[in-house]
Formats: structure tokens, sequence, C-alpha cells
């Protein structure tokens, strides 16, 4: 809303926004990223759980009176400069180790856990493994308008406990992340997503990633730093920290997924294209592709010798998730699920389907009653929604309001296109995952590995 608001103000238009108090310290944040001095009328608490009577009287003590002050007054809410950064390449701290994390951790330059302490000579040996200038700026980075450079990338892979040959994956990571479609300025909300790295080409073994059992465990040093490395990315150069930081107001929130690599060699196998080829990449490109998160679902064991047998498993465990937040896809009209495949389930999928029939069979079986999908959006905070609204805007096909029976079931996978499918996991075992992502917050985005 601010960012709205911001661009609004530029056109010499007065705006007042409404901020909850919960909200207050991001709005901050935010404002002084933009550089504004931004108005805001505050709410106090979460609206969602007063009583009519109570939101009434919250804003008419509160509120109102806020926003008529911040349309009026000059200046409303000045911006406070912090003190300037250290520069490039200095030394901004000397001590012994233990010194050195005590004195990262104060600063909240750290997620808690202790840091390879990032030392000039560090840094340097990242900075070896690619052609670009350490001073090279991908984009300037909401929340807190900073930098994405060469070497911020470089700084905080060291401090991620990133080996330095990673640096080519590092960067492509931080380009996937930092592309406007992905939408990083939404990566402090409140569902708490998490990035999700997918790595795909040959880096995979020559990195030595783990794609087999176990591959989202922590462990493997590939999977689990850049893993680390992207959360850290995200607090150090974004500002998204939890308190006593500011930024990012995810409500529970959990914590990084470790990089995830296919199973490229049982993909070939059984014929089916590698995710990096589904993105449109020749199979010798090394690629990451970067996409949010916001729910896993169960473990997806399912068994028998037809594809039916597994692809209806996925159907009634994931669809189960992913029902409850269809409604945010549905409200923009797109969203990308993802399912990951064992070994074992893919084999047997294969013998009968392609990729391309896994995903019409989600498609047309995996539904949800009108009533049950505008009911979750109501809770969610979204009062006004309406699938007959969306339908004549444009945003949904018209199935979706096909007739006013609040009991007619509507597609959860809006397009059958849109879900993403990769093998990985343990091949003596019969198990699969879903990966359900943020609508159009962190949507999936792929950037070639370019090795020097």
């Amino acid at each position: 809303m601010l960012r709205a608001a911001a661009l609004v103000e530029k056109l010499g238009i007065p705006t007042a926004s409404i901020v909850g108090s919960g909200f207050l310290k991001q709005a901050e944040v935010v404002a002084k990223g933009l550089g504004l001095p931004l108005a805001w009328g505050v709410y106090p608490g979460a609206p969602m759980v007063d009583s009519e009577e109570e939101l009434r009287r919250k804003v008419d003590e509160s509120l109102a009176p806020g926003l008529l002050r911040g349309l009026t007054e000059v200046n409303p809410v000045e911006i406070v400069r912090s003190a300037a950064e250290p520069e490039p390449m200095s030394v901004v701290f000397s001590g012994n180790l233990d010194e050195i994390e005590e004195h990262y951790y104060r600063q909240l330059w750290t997620d808690g856990l202790p840091i390879i302490p990032p030392t000039r000579r560090r840094v340097e040996a990242f900075l070896r493994y690619t052609e670009r200038d350490p001073n090279d700026v991908i984009r300037v980075l909401p929340q807190e308008s900073r930098e994405a450079t060469i070497l911020s990338i470089a700084v905080n892979g060291v401090m991620a406990g990133c080996r330095p040959e990673y640096m080519p994956v590092l960067i492509a990571v931080v380009e996937a992340m930092a592309d406007r479609e992905f939408h990083i300025e939404h990566a402090g909300s409140t569902p708490g997503w998490e990035p999700l790295v997918i790595v795909s080409g040959p880096i995979i073994k020559a990195l030595d990633f783990n794609y087999g059992q176990g591959v989202m465990r922590v462990g493997r040093q590939a999977n689990t730093s850049i893993g680390r490395f992207v959360r850290l990315y995200l607090r150090n150069i974004c500002g998204y920290r939890i308190p006593p930081g500011a930024g990012d107001k995810g409500s529970i929130g959990f914590t990084f997924n470790v990089a995830l690599a296919e199973d490229e060699d049982t993909a070939r196998e059984i014929g089916w294209p590698t995710y990096g080829m589904d993105q449109g990449f020749e199979p010798t490109d090394s690629i990451v592709t970067v996409r949010s998160v916001v729910a896993i679902t169960p473990p997806t064991y399912s068994g028998g010798a037809r594809a039916i047998d597994h692809v209806q498993q996925f159907a009634d465990v994931m669809g189960a998730t992913f029902r409850y937040w269809s409604h945010t896809g549905m409200k923009r009209g797109f969203w990308h699920p993802l399912v990951v495949v064992g070994p074992s389930i893919a084999r047997v999928i294969a013998g009968e389907w392609s990729k391309n029939d896994v995903r019409r069979y989600l498609w047309e079986n995996v539904k949800v009653t009108a009533e049950r999908a505008t009911h979750y959006a109501r809770m969610t905070s979204t009062p006004t929604f309406s699938l007959e609204r969306l339908v004549a805007e444009g945003v949904l096909p018209a199935e979706y309001a096909a007739s006013s029976d609040p009991q007619r079931l509507i597609r959860v996978f809006i397009h059958e296109a849109m879900t993403g499918i990769l093998i990985a996991g343990d091949p003596g075992r019969n198990q699969s995952r879903g990966y359900m992502g943020n609508h159009d917050q962190g949507v999936p985005v792929s950037k070639r590995v370019v090795l020097p």
C-alpha cells in the first residue's frame, strides 16, 4: 500500500495509508527505503478478529483522526536517516572469533547462527569465480533500497558457509530474486513464505548437490549453505528482519529451504523432460529457478502398478493442502503448484503418462466448492472476494461463474501448464510431496548459471 502511495505522492497528490499497529515498524522501513515522508493512520490490533462495534470504535477514535492528520499536516512522518553504511571492502570490526560473532549478531547481520567471518581473503576467493566487477549492481532492492552488488553476494556467501566455487550459482539466485517478476518486495508479507532454489543441469553433480534420499534435509554443503545464503541475503540486503529488527512481517513463518536439486538421471531414463527443460533450457545448461513456498504437504505415500494409483493420491493429499490457499491464485488468475515426485513413483507413472498427463489430471480433478473458496478468502482478509466479479473482470475463466450454486465445484489448479513437476528423493521409498507457492509473490524465475 505504501509503495502505491509513494507513486501517487510523486504526482503531487497527498495520500494517507491505513496501517495496522503491528505493521508500524515495517511501514517505517518501507517509507525510509522509498525516501518519502509518507503519512498513515493506525488501526490498533487486527481488524479481522474485532467485533463490528469494536471496529467502528477504533476507526472513529484512532484510524480516522490519524488519516485526517496525515492529509492535512505537512511532512507528517519524517524520514530518519541512519548512519552511513560501511564502504565496500572496508574493515567493519576486528577481534577474535567470539567477539566477531557477537558484533555481527548485535548488528542484526546474522540469522541467529554463527557465521563465517567475511574476511577480505575469503571474499576475494569468491570473486575469483566470476568475471563480473565486484561493484556491478544487479538492482537496488526493496525494502531498504540497498544495492545488490556482486560484492554483497560474495560477502553473504562467505557468511552462509558456501564454498567459493558456488559463487556463479549465488549470482544466478540473486538475479532471479531481483527480477521484477519475482516481486521480492513482498518477501516480508504475513504468510511468511520462503524462497526455494531449484537447481538444474550439470552443476548438480559438479558441485555435489544431494538429489536423493534426504534431499530437503540440511547436511549436504551445497544444498544447505545456498539455502541459508538466500535467507541471509534477504535479511542483510533487503532488510527483512524479525524483531528486534523490522521489515519481515511473517506472522509465524518457517525457516529457510535448502536448495532442491533434481534427479535428472531418472528423468532421462524414463523419458521425461527435466525441470530445467520445462523452463525452456537445454539439458547442457546449468540453471537455478527461485520460487516461493508458503506451505508443504504431508509426505504423500502411494502404491500400485498404474499411473492413476499414484496421481490420484497426489490429487487427494496435495489437493487437501492446496484447496485452502487456492483463493489467492484465483484473485490473480494464476499460481504455481509444485509436485516433487519420488524416483520409484515417477518410473511407474512414466510407464503410462507424460508430465502433461499428470498436470491435466490434477487440473481436472482437484476442486473446491465455490462456498469454501469464498469463505477461505474472507477469513484471510478479503471480505469482498467474488468469483463472479473476477470472471467479469477477465481474471478467471467463465467456468468459475458457471452457476450461482455455492456448492458448485471449481478448479484449484487454475492453469494446468503452471504446475511444476520434478523428480527427487529416496529411490527406495514410495514418497512424493507438494509445494505451494504464494500466488504472484515469488513466482518461479529461472536464470542461467554463468561459469567463469
